[in-house]
């Protein structure tokens, strides 16, 4: 599970995107340093309610696990100096700053490749660093606005709605992970280091996918459809006697299935039914059919049935049962975190499984600052009276 083991990572990044790339690489061995300010650290430490016991949010516990925290202050020169001694030992510094603002610390790349030429320096921004929004401010929200995401989510002719998970800003910590990895690779084969430009906008225009192709293949610009596909029927959320399941015929091999599960082997003999290319112009018709086939019996039936015939299809699951659903708990996407103040909590897993280890070694989220001492006087060798002068003078804590 440790493909990072040995990669020290400096994590300037607040708020998700940022933090949730640099978790992705303290979960497969990397050692992540948060940098923190030592006048409350990263504001998701505040990101509330709720709240657990002595005021920890539950935010900042789901994405810092596995860090260390370094309180230091970057606008005191003595500040950066720490920073620059901490750059000379890293591999990896994740930030997501607004442009300028490493530049305006003095910590921007050229800065650092003086000090490391083979650090990686990783920029997460709302709009890269480049072109005419580089200084705008955004959050998820506005990133899947401008992305088109919200465009495409929800209930045709409803009010855009966002994507219930935060996918702007996932999309940004997974890509940044990603091109971390590529770029150490690289490193190993040419001894460069580089400096990735990730833009939250550019990762999710690239979720585009089919989407954007399909645009420009008929013209057509495309719009919410629910639960449902522009190009597969029936797929979708349908209503049971007692709640609602999914279908999913996404290829016709699963069309006969549907039908007998159904006990309605007359439309899989239909014309207007027989392709799926024949269903998609033919939905108006189909889909009422189905929908009251499927009102006329509970949602275990009919998962029970659609099972047998091998048709994709599953229930809605709500998210405590999500946390308690067996195949999830015997991946271990739920595993322990022991918390010095908390106790033993729950946290959630990786999905990241390496030669057949399915468990995850979790540390809890880091006290602010609570590494200062281990990793200035450990890694940096700085003496104690060192260390007190830099405290005394507000610079770490």
């Amino acid at each position: 599970m440790r493909l990072f083991e040995g990669v020290r990572v400096l994590d300037l990044s607040r708020m998700l995107a940022g933090p949730y790339g640099s978790l992705l690489l303290a979960d497969l061995g990397a050692e992540v340093i948060k940098i923190e300010e030592p006048d409350g650290g990263d504001p998701m430490r505040a990101m509330g309610p709720p709240f657990l016991a002595g005021g920890e949010s539950a935010y900042f516990l789901a994405i810092n696990r596995n860090k260390k925290s370094v309180a230091l202050d970057l606008t005191k020169e003595a500040g950066r100096e720490v920073f620059h001694d901490l750059v000379r030992r890293a591999d990896v510094v994740l930030e997501n700053f607004r442009p300028g603002v490493m530049e305006r610390l003095g910590c921007a790349y050229a800065k650092l490749f003086s000090l490391n030429p083979r650090i990686v320096v990783c920029s997460v921004s709302a709009y890269g660093q480049e072109g005419p929004y580089r200084d705008w401010p955004a959050f998820d929200l506005a990133i899947q606005a401008m992305g088109g995401a919200m465009s495409v989510t929800g209930e045709k002719g409803g009010r855009p709605v966002r994507m219930g998970l935060p996918m702007g800003d996932l999309a940004g910590g997974i890509f940044g992970a990603f091109a971390v990895a590529g770029a150490l690779f690289r490193r190993e084969r040419t001894g460069e280091g580089a400096h990735v430009d990730l833009s939250l906008l550019d990762c999710q225009v690239s979720l585009l996918t089919y989407i954007a192709q399909y645009f420009w293949t008929n013209g057509r610009v495309p719009g919410p459809l629910g639960s449902a596909h522009s190009s597969v029927v029936p797929y979708g959320a349908l209503v049971t006697r007692d709640g609602h399941l999914i279908v999913a015929v996404f290829a016709e091999k699963f069309w006969s299935g549907f039908c007998r599960a159904v006990e309605h082997r007359e439309w899989e003999h239909d014309l207007r039914f027989a392709s799926n290319r024949d269903r998609v112009a033919n939905r108006d018709v189909l889909m009422p059919l189905v929908d009251a086939a499927f009102r006329a019996r509970p949602t275990a039936e009919w998962l029970a049935r659609l099972q047998a015939e091998g048709v994709p299809a599953a229930p809605i699951q709500t998210v405590d049962r999500v946390l308690a659903d067996p195949q999830v708990r015997r991946r271990e996407m739920v595993v322990e975190m022991a918390h010095p103040v908390l106790g033993r909590m729950p946290t959630l897993g990786t999905p990241i499984k390496v030669d057949g280890a399915m468990g995850l070694a979790v540390a809890p989220p880091p006290r602010l600052g609570e590494h200062t001492d281990e990793v200035l006087a450990g890694l940096l060798e700085y003496s104690n009276v060192r260390l007190a002068e830099l405290r005394a003078a507000g610079v770490v804590a």
